[in-house]
């Protein structure tokens, strides 16, 4: 842990992140918003192909979402304003190019100066150098700073968990999923529960569904868009006679005609299930509004029934990002089906 050149593959997948010894206050919060990274960067550094490089990382399009929002917003400091009250940001880079150093690396360290904080340094001999391994390890980047995001925000709905509604989710799909006290049950019947927090201008949800599941061809995207619009149906819009549905056209590039859409799909593991990932649009039928939604989706091995998490968004005047990254917080959390 002393060395500061550590490939991020091994000290990630190894789990062996350091623990801070330079702490100021650990009663103290983290400074700054979700996904906000505070970059520590000279002059040269940010002007040239380094800088480019990790504004071109950091600032990448959020996959799940059709507008373009970037994964962190980046603030950039000079290393002679990084002193005090800057230094309790919640995730921080600084990056230091040398040319005594011999290679290109980067140094992991939780709770460095205050819990909660994520610190990443990053070094090298030169700037083509350090930008190489900074774009070749984005994505492992990435999982360091969402993993402290996670983290916080489990933190803080563990500390204010909804009792009844956890209970509610767990004795009718035999998983237990964390929520807020700030969620509210809408809705609810023998195979579906619709829960969501509102606030004046946006609205967070899950609907949770279950039914038969009959073989592989239960899991294709088809299959899944369908249950969804089934059990989309009871959410219901602001008129009588709208609902959520699924968006399956988009406007094409001109804007003057419609094309097919059909929402990303993935599987993967989350522990030992396996589960599959589908990020798509949502509207509302008879009534003009709509955002993104993320669902999730396993296979109950004992009930031989078919469960997905449904997660939506709307926020038609503010950026989405980090109210779908909540939900998927939560998601990810979630203790599988027995």
């Amino acid at each position: 842990m002393r060395r500061l050149l550590v490939n991020i593959a091994l000290l990630f997948s190894a789990g062996i992140m350091g623990v801070g010894c330079e702490v100021m206050n650990m009663e103290t919060s983290v400074q700054g918003q979700p996904y906000e990274v505070l970059l520590v960067c000279d002059q040269p550094e940010w002007q040239g192909e380094l800088g480019d490089t990790l504004q071109s990382v950091l600032s990448a399009p959020v996959k799940e979402l059709f507008n373009y929002e970037p994964q962190y917003d980046v603030l950039r400091i000079l290393p002679a304003n990084f002193t005090d009250y800057t230094r309790l940001h919640r995730n921080i880079i600084t990056v230091n190019v040398a040319p005594e150093l011999e290679q290109s690396g980067i140094y992991v360290q939780q709770d460095k100066n205050v819990k909660g904080q994520t610190y990443i340094a990053i070094q090298g001999p030169t700037q083509s150098s350090v930008a190489r391994y900074v774009s070749d390890n984005r994505d492992l980047i990435y999982q360091v700073l969402e993993k402290g995001e996670r983290e916080r925000h489990v933190k803080r709905a563990a500390e204010h968990s909804a009792v009844a509604l956890e209970q509610l989710v767990e004795e009718k799909f035999g998983f237990k999923l964390h929520l807020e006290k700030n969620f509210g049950l809408r809705t609810q019947s023998e195979d579906m529960v619709w829960i969501s927090k509102e606030y004046t201008t946006s609205s967070q949800g899950f609907f949770i569904y279950k039914y038969p599941y009959t073989g592989a061809e239960s899991l294709s995207v088809e299959a899944l868009v369908a249950a969804r619009n089934k059990y989309a149906a009871n959410i219901p819009g602001p008129v009588d006679g709208s609902y959520m549905i699924t968006v399956e056209q988009i406007p094409d590039e001109t804007g003057e005609k419609y094309i097919p859409y059909t929402p990303a799909y993935r599987a993967y593991r989350l522990g030992e299930q396996p589960w599959i990932e589908m990020c798509g649009l949502w509207e509302v039928a008879n009534y003009f509004m709509g955002g993104p939604f993320i669902s999730f989706t396993t296979v109950n091995a004992e009930t031989r029934e078919v469960v997905t998490i449904d997660c939506y968004v709307y926020s038609p005047k503010e950026k989405k990002r980090n109210l779908l990254r909540e939900l998927q917080h939560l998601v990810y959390q979630v203790e599988q089906p027995r």
